[in-house]
């Protein structure tokens, strides 16, 4: 932090949104009940090692490690603080005196400390003791989206507008006449909705929306230090994990990185649509890395999951439940949780509109395994999605099952074939199979068998490794027939 943002804070005073604290001791009892309070009204800004009047007196050297710990601990203790709700503390040198920033958001929860709420009227912490406060403090919180929170500290250098260009593309592949084809960065980040007018400060300011989506690493570990999401496979070791990876990086890469997780564990079966073969591994994907990062609540310590294992794929992430209970496609009433940044998301294709994917799931999952998703809303949103099709109901079409699926629909299964082809000329009836999931090799090369006698590929080179297929063109095919 530049000193000119502390000269800035230390003019101003305390009041609403500002707090100095001595610290010489470490963070006492008041610094937290600060803290609550700002979380509770408008946020702020808590300066350790600062008398009331301005002055910088510095926090002790030798116990300034070990005051960042106390106050990251209590932070995080739902015996202390409830619910718990850490901001990283910015380490400061200022004219020689060690200091500690604390920004504090506005928070969506009510929050207590020691089992009191707080609020700041003016420049004090206010105990809120009767029902009618704190019913109303609940009202005027209900509204409130945590990723529309406002934070005045963040400039373009904080962002990745690198991804500027990436994301112009994804929108106008989506949509030709996007209007975000033509804008500059800052106009386009303006259209979505992340860089927004504050009329109390009169200014433009970016909202915690757009430190989630484009913010740099260490920008998004300062203001959301709790923020990550684990991607487990517990195929195997079950109490542990066979294969991890951690993400704490900008959604927009976090999305690419856990669908990349999901493909690399998860068995691909195809599946026919109006014509064309589709993945309904990556369908069911799509839907819920979208689900899991686009309705979290990013403000809860607790990091988002998803973990695959033998015979479920779970996720799970921190949620403000709307709709308790289990939900089905009957008792459906689709509410948004974060909407700038699913707005956001749909903008660039990556989602539709609001309720899509719990029906999407249900088609999906039910092509791929037979059986359908469990959707709970709690306090942890729960996904559970079946990969077996043990349970498959009478009549179902349990997508894996190659012998079905070649009795039912030969074609399709050819042509599943040839966009494997398609995909990669040099694949072999073994590694076909193994893509296709359950299907065995000496089906795959009947099929090949076929598809060479029909006219509709060409083995050129040796049969063994070396050599590769070639799609060749059919009537009114205009393409070379060369993959």
């Amino acid at each position: 932090m530049e000193s000119n943002e502390i000269d800035r804070l230390r003019a101003q005073g305390e009041g609403p949104t500002v707090e100095f604290k001595r610290g010489g001791k470490g963070a006492r009892d008041d610094t937290f009940e600060s803290y609550c309070a700002f979380l509770n009204r408008d946020g702020g800004d808590i300066l350790l090692g600062v008398e009331d009047d301005g002055t910088v007196v510095g926090l002790p050297p030798n116990a300034f490690k070990d005051i960042v710990k106390h106050l990251i601990s209590v932070m995080n203790d739902a015996n202390l603080l409830n619910p718990p709700f850490c901001v990283l503390p910015e380490a400061l040198d200022y004219d020689g005196f060690k200091i500690i920033r604390i920004q504090v958001p506005r928070s969506g929860d009510v929050h207590r400390f020691r089992g009191i709420c707080y609020d700041r009227i003016d420049e004090s912490d206010i105990k809120i003791t009767s029902s009618d406060q704190i019913a109303q403090m609940y009202i005027r919180k209900r509204n409130i989206y945590t990723e529309q929170i406002l934070y005045p500290d963040i400039s373009p250098e904080d962002l990745r507008l690198d991804l500027i260009p990436r994301i112009r593309k994804m929108a106008c592949a989506f949509r030709p006449d996007h209007p975000w084809k033509e804008l500059d960065p800052m106009e386009l980040l303006k259209s979505a909705r992340l860089y927004v007018y504050d009329a109390a400060r009169n200014a433009y300011c970016f909202n915690a929306a757009a430190i989630l989506l484009l913010g740099k690493d260490e920008v998004i570990g300062r203001h959301f230090p709790a923020y990550k999401t684990d991607a487990l496979l517990q195929k195997v070791n079950e109490d542990r994990y066979d294969d991890r990876l951690t993400v704490a990086t900008n959604l927009i890469e976090a999305y690419d990185s856990l669908i990349a997780f999901g493909q690399k564990w998860l068995p691909d079966k195809f599946y026919l649509e109006d014509g064309a073969t589709v993945s309904l591994r990556d369908k069911i994907l799509r839907e819920t890395v979208g689900n899991l990062i686009i309705h979290r609540e990013y403000t809860s310590s607790r990091p988002g999951r998803l973990i695959i294992r033998k015979n479920t794929m779970l996720a799970d992430n921190a949620n403000k439940a709307l709709q308790p209970g289990h939900i089905t496609l009957q008792n459906l009433c689709p509410r948004p949780k974060n909407p700038v940044i699913a707005d956001f998301f749909h903008a660039i294709g990556r989602a539709d509109e609001l309720g899509s994917g719990v029906r999407n799931l249900y088609k999906y999952v039910r092509l791929y395994s037979g059986a359908e998703p469990v959707f709970d809303e709690e306090d942890v949103f729960t996904l559970t999605i079946p990969l077996d099709d043990e349970h498959s109901p009478e009549g179902g079409l349990p997508s894996n099952n190659i012998a079905h699926l070649i009795a039912k629909n030969p074609l399709q299964f050819q042509m599943t074939i040839m966009d494997a082809i398609r995909a990669n000329s040099r694949s072999s009836a073994k590694t076909i199979a193994e893509q296709l999931g359950t299907v065995s090799a000496a089906q795959v090369r009947t099929q090949l068998d076929k598809l060479q006698s029909e006219g509709l590929i060409r083995r050129e080179g040796p049969t063994g490794h070396g050599g590769r297929w070639i799609l060749l063109p059919q009537d009114g095919d205009s393409s070379s027939g060369t993959t």
